[in-house]
């Protein structure tokens, strides 16, 4: 199993990113897959999960309405788009496959003016 991040980076607050996580080494289209993130000093926490088949999705409270998880299954790719971004989402962001217990390498998300 294989997940690779890409699309972090540097951001003023209210701004835009969208975060990818390209998977391999299983089949994507059969898993659910999720975001978490760990901010400096802090404990890594869940933030997305989108199920599979179906697409179902799940956020934590403080991200609802600002951030949409989605995925492309012909791609094996899952997706982040976090909009009205705020100071507290700076983080290292890590995709998930929770059915096989594997990270990626995280990318990091900086919010800052």
């Amino acid at each position: 199993v294989q997940l690779v991040e890409s699309g972090g980076g540097l951001v003023q607050p209210g701004g835009s990113l969208r975060l990818s996580c390209a998977a391999s080494g299983f089949t994507f289209s059969n898993s659910g897959m999720s975001w978490y993130r760990q901010a400096p000093g802090k404990e890594r926490e869940w933030v997305a999960t989108i199920s599979s088949p179906g697409g179902t999705t799940n956020y934590r409270d403080s991200v609802k309405g600002r951030f949409t998880i989605s995925r492309d299954n012909a791609k094996n790719t899952v997706y982040l788009q976090m909009n009205s971004l705020e100071p507290e989402d700076t983080a290292v962001y890590y995709c998930v496959a929770p059915r096989f217990n594997s990270w990626g390498q995280g990318t990091q998300v900086t919010v800052s003016s």
